[in-house]
């Protein structure tokens, strides 16, 4: 059964963060999740969450992993996000992999990605952290960014061949790049570990664009995928109306 997150970045943003998962709770969500860590206390965040029944179901890391030359910093920023998610109990960690590296070739950049996931994915095993690699797309959000293709993810995904790495496949990222979701998330479920949610276009919530979200949802489950979805979308109507959005959101995602 598909569990749902409510990304406390992009909701209820008129309130102090920790307040955020109050109101995550009372609109219905399961769980909460956040961007990076700093300046963050999690300690806290995971407390209040716990006290009010919910997860924190993930937080994001970005690294440089596609810069051979950077490797060593992508490799300490990716085990210190596993340390701070095993000493909080946070299963899941997004790693993003950073833009593509000018005039270096791009099966190279590839390669730097999967070095550096298969470095420290024995410390995720260890830490029962799962990495998922996150989809962005290029086309209006992230230009740049290396890791935007469905297929790339699973190939690298396939080549670190850790259960503690996998795909975490954005509905609305991979909506504007390839289309075809439910055909493509079917072909691979084994691969995914997260997915995130948003309509489109304007990333809004569900319901509000193109996106037939109950089926999407339901296709989901009938893989028989049964973790969770991260609502990462921005109210349409304002901050002020993040919990209205939410609950139009479950309603539509549950069924």
């Amino acid at each position: 059964m598909l569990r749902f997150s409510a990304c406390i970045e992009m909701l209820f943003t008129n309130l102090p963060f920790i307040d955020r998962v109050d109101a995550a709770a009372a609109a219905g969500a399961d769980g909460v999740e956040f961007w990076g860590v700093g300046g963050k206390d999690v300690g806290a965040v995971c407390r209040r969450a716990r006290a009010l029944g919910l997860e924190v179901a993930t937080f994001a890391c970005g690294a440089p992993l596609t810069d051979p030359q950077r490797r060593a910093d992508a490799e300490a920023a990716l085990r210190q996000a596993i340390a701070v998610a095993g000493q909080e109990g946070v299963r899941h960690v997004i790693v993003t992999t950073g833009n593509v590296v000018k005039d270096l070739a791009l099966d190279a950049q590839e390669a730097s990605v999967v070095a550096a996931l298969s470095a420290v994915a024995p410390a995720a095993e260890a830490a029962g952290v799962r990495l998922n690699v996150e989809l962005l797309n290029t086309l209006v959000d992230h230009a740049g960014y290396f890791l935007d293709r469905t297929e790339t993810a699973v190939r690298v995904v396939e080549a670190v061949g850790s259960p503690a790495v996998r795909v975490l496949y954005d509905i609305y990222h991979m909506q504007i790049m390839e289309g075809n979701l439910i055909a493509t998330l079917r072909r691979h479920i084994d691969a995914i570990g997260y997915f995130h949610l948003a309509d489109v276009p304007g990333r809004y919530e569900p319901g509000t664009g193109e996106i037939a979200y109950g089926n999407v949802a339901a296709a989901i489950g009938d893989a028989g995928f049964d973790g969770w979805a991260g609502m990462e979308f921005r109210p349409r109507q304002g901050a002020e109306q993040s919990a209205a959005a939410v609950r139009s959101a479950l309603a539509i995602l549950r069924g």
